[in-house]
This record gives structure tokens, C-alpha cells and sequence, in this order.
């Protein structure tokens, strides 16, 4: 069973640059968002054919993660980045627009669940990791929750966050990129004594190191 994790946040809170120091010999980056990464230098570290893949279609996307799991050509690679889960939602949305019924939000919600629970599945020695975007709600009394964002009714009844044994929250604060790891009306979790401080830098390696343990 591989570790998963799910880091969501708003644009511009620094989830992709949490992923600046892992190392790409070991990393595979599937960018569904199409739009590159966000430190100096990233081009020559990710290069497409080889530790990058650009596209947002939910199949090929899985076919990323089956080959990363299963093809030998790929066994050194130790983590996988998908970045955005919404970059796929979206994209499929829109491929289907002009599709009537309901079964387009069905098989949206079939895609995003079986590449998560799939990535569960994936060999111990793989850390993958999900970005996601986030979204604050406010119910009929004012409470405020932040929760990961998803499109249609189907996802938000499958709740993403229990495929997840850990969900950081991704804030810019003062200037300062953060992470938060404990819940503060939001759906963020961690295993028990991974995290003494509520708030870390946002840094993905040392998260990693943070979980060997669990």
C-alpha cells in the first residue's frame, strides 16, 4: 500500500512550489493543469517522455499511475505528483458540456474515485501525492469550513477526504508559505503524532519524512 496525500489550498498558496525539493530523479510529475510549474529551473528537472507528463484526460491519467506501478522502465521512481485532481474534474466537465443527463456527473465521479482509489493500491515504496483546490463554505448558521473543491453532487456524497489518511492545507500567510496540519474548520488530518505544530513550512519532502513512521 503505497502513501497518499492530498494537499489542497487556493491559487497562489503555494501547493505546487511545496513540490520544489524533492528530488526528479525519483519523481513523476502528471500536470493536469497544463501550465507548468512554478520555480526557476523546473524544465530542466521535468522533461516531457521522461518524469513529466502534461494532460488532464482521466484514462490517460490512470495510465500514467499503472505504468509508474507496474513497469519495471519505472521502478526507481518513488513519488508521483498529480496536480490538479480539479484540472481533470474541469476539464472533463467541459469536454461534456453539451452532454444532456446525468450520467456525465456519474462517470466524472467514477473517474476522480478510481484514480485516487487506485493510487491507494499503488506499491509501498510510492508516496503519490494529490493537489487539489479548496473552497470555504458557510452553512445556515455562519460556520465556515474549508474543505477540498469538487464539481457535481456525486463527489461531494463520496467525500474525497476519507481516501486520505492525511489533507494539508496550503495557505500564504503573512507572507510566509505555510501548511496547516491540524483540523481548524476544515477538513484537514494527519496520523496521530505526525505533526506537533499546527502550522509547518511548505515543504513536501519533509512532510514525507514526517510520515515514514505511519
Amino acid at each position: 500500500m503505497s502513501k497518499v496525500i492530498a494537499i489542497m489550498g487556493e491559487s497562489g498558496a503555494g501547493k505546487t512550489t511545496s513540490m520544489r525539493n524533492l528530488d526528479p530523479t525519483t519523481t513523476f510529475y502528471i500536470d493536469c493543469d497544463k501550465k507548468g510549474l512554478s520555480w526557476k529551473g523546473w524544465k530542466k528537472q521535468y522533461v516531457e517522455g521522461k518524469n513529466y507528463f502534461k494532460g488532464d484526460v482521466p484514462t490517460n491519467v490512470m495510465q500514467c499511475l499503472k505504468a509508474l506501478d507496474k513497469n519495471e522502465k519505472y521502478k526507481d521512481f518513488k513519488t508521483v505528483i498529480v496536480d490538479t485532481l480539479n484540472g481533470i474534474m474541469v476539464a472533463e466537465e467541459m469536454r461534456n458540456v453539451k452532454v444532456a443527463g446525468y450520467g456525465k456527473w456519474t462517470d466524472l465521479a467514477s473517474y476522480i474515485y478510481e484514480i485516487v482509489d487506485y493510487a491507494l493500491s499503488m506499491r509501498d515504496d510510492f508516496t503519490v501525492i494529490f493537489i487539489c483546490h479548496s473552497e470555504t463554505i458557510s452553512d445556515d448558521n455562519g460556520m465556515i469550513f474549508t474543505r477540498i473543491k469538487t464539481n457535481g453532487r456525486k463527489l461531494d456524497k463520496i467525500v474525497l477526504e476519507s481516501k486520505f489518511t492525511t489533507v494539508l492545507l496550503a495557505e500564504c500567510k503573512d507572507g510566509k508559505y505555510i501548511f496547516h496540519t491540524h483540523a481548524d474548520r476544515s477538513s484537514v488530518k494527519t496520523p496521530l503524532g505526525a505533526f506537533e505544530e499546527d502550522q509547518i513550512d511548505n515543504d513536501v519532502v519533509e512532510v514525507i519524512k514526517a510520515l515514514e513512521e505511519f
